[in-house]
């Protein structure tokens, strides 16, 4: 059994494999959804937006929304360790045999058409295949990069969350944070409900400018029509306090780590509201809705292993998917935080060629010792590019195979020692499997 799962999450990932760097893009889109019986015709829910925070807003919707008792897809991407994790019904990654039918029917359409399009395409197209014949009862969808044409723009499900904007993708997105709004609101249409979370003052106007040209928006910004307040509950545990045009929730758990995580919370919530204002879902009782956001978990987001056990070292480990400047700012103080309770810390870091080296190390000491690796990726940033682009750091060393690079972090911080990794998806799973972290 575990064989021919392994053999049909193969299948899955050689299939995504031949569309990953074709040229293609995702404008062929709709006429693969339409060869493929329009799968996507009935989905309702919500679309999420941004440079980051995307996949955790997701995961807060999800978790609220299931908790209520809702059959709900959703399409994460990318995935840390299995391409299961892209499809979801709950929260729970979809069997190898169920993921391997949609992809096998994605490809197969592609075959018989000659429809060219892009790896983000042909995930999207498979969890739109899979949600279809599983019948959920909305989805919650994460926009790849970009969002006039990501993948998920070819869905109407009425509801869009932009999380924010920053500086990333920029040979694709525009090289200023206001080109880069532009391109995340190509996601809005007339009638739309949309959520706004904090943006830059260029880029908010740069959203306003493209919303205005759309008629019959609903638009709630965070820090106004929505509102969020963190509290310290009886028990010592901080808890937010949500207030949009639709309800007041008091008490909401986050079990996610960091500060940042409160933005993303309430974002989740004023999304599912907005749900509720346009009819899609009954209002969700308050403790179901604070059962299930306690229950989100979303890996490798300031993910702390404590104790971490590898061979004979023991010690601390904290994962993030920290894809940019802006990404690794805002986890810096919760790892300076741990960081506090070991004596020593390392880093382990690999990310892509086009990514900002420097600046996506900034935000931590410069004395910490930094292990660069490889991250296994075509398009990534080779160690020793790294090295020159962080001269200015005090300890640096090189290590081509991730599991080399952890096996250095340790026994450069030592027992006790805390070793924060970060980086790309593909190396925050990588670190996960050497763990043996499952799949979640």
């Amino acid at each position: 059994m575990a064989r021919l799962a392994a053999r049909e999450e193969l299948a899955c990932e050689e299939i995504t494999g031949r569309y990953q760097f074709n040229g293609a893009g995702t404008g062929a889109m709709p006429q693969l959804l339409k060869a493929l019986g329009d799968p996507g015709r009935n989905l309702r829910g919500m679309t999420v937006v941004g440079t980051n925070g995307k996949g955790s807003t997701c995961a807060f919707a999800v978790a609220a929304l299931a908790a209520a008792g809702l059959r709900i897809g959703s399409m994460p991407s990318p995935h840390l360790q299995r391409v299961t994790e892209r499809i979801r019904v709950n929260g729970v990654p979809v069997s190898p045999t169920a993921c391997h039918r949609a992809f096998a029917q994605v490809d197969d359409t592609l075959k018989s058409t000659g429809l060219l399009v892009n790896a983000g395409a042909v995930h999207a197209a498979a969890a739109a295949v899979h949600f279809a014949r599983s019948e959920v009862d909305l989805a919650v969808m994460e926009a790849s990069i970009g969002g006039r044409r990501t993948a998920v723009n070819c869905f109407d499900p009425g509801v869009k969350v932009i999380t924010g904007v920053g500086l990333d993708h920029e040979h694709l997105l525009g090289n200023t944070l206001g080109e880069i709004a532009r391109n995340k609101a190509g996601i809005v249409r007339d009638g739309d409900h949309v959520v706004l979370g904090e943006l830059p003052e260029e880029a908010a106007e740069a959203m306003d400018a493209v919303l205005g040209n759309h008629t019959g928006l609903t638009v709630w910004r965070i820090h106004r029509e929505v509102r969020y307040r963190p509290r310290m509950a009886r028990d010592g545990r901080t808890v937010l306090d949500v207030v949009t045009p639709h309800a007041v929730h008091r008490e909401l758990p986050c079990p996610l780590r960091g500060e940042h995580q409160l933005h993303n919370l309430a974002l989740a919530v004023a999304g599912v509201d907005l749900l509720a204002e346009r009819g899609l879902i009954r209002g969700i009782p308050e403790e179901a809705l604070r059962s299930g956001l306690a229950a989100t978990r979303w890996p490798g987001r300031l993910e702390l292993l404590a104790p971490a056990r590898l061979g004979s070292w023991t010690g601390r480990l904290l994962l993030d998917v920290a894809a940019n400047h802006q990404g690794a700012a805002t986890v810096a103080p919760e790892i300076l935080r741990e960081s506090h309770a070991a004596e020593r810390t390392a880093l382990v870091f690999g990310t892509l060629r086009y990514k900002n080296v420097a600046t996506m190390l900034e935000p931590l000491p410069a004395d910490w010792p930094v292990v660069l690796t490889r991250v296994g990726h075509p398009n990534e940033a080779a160690p020793d590019a790294m090295r020159t682009a962080l001269a200015a750091r005090r300890e640096l060393y090189v290590r081509q195979e991730t599991a080399d690079a952890v096996r250095h972090a340790t026994e450069l911080v030592g027992a006790g020692g805390l070793v924060t990794v970060l980086g790309t998806p593909l190396l925050i799973g990588r670190v996960r499997e050497l763990f043996h972290l499952p799949p979640g």
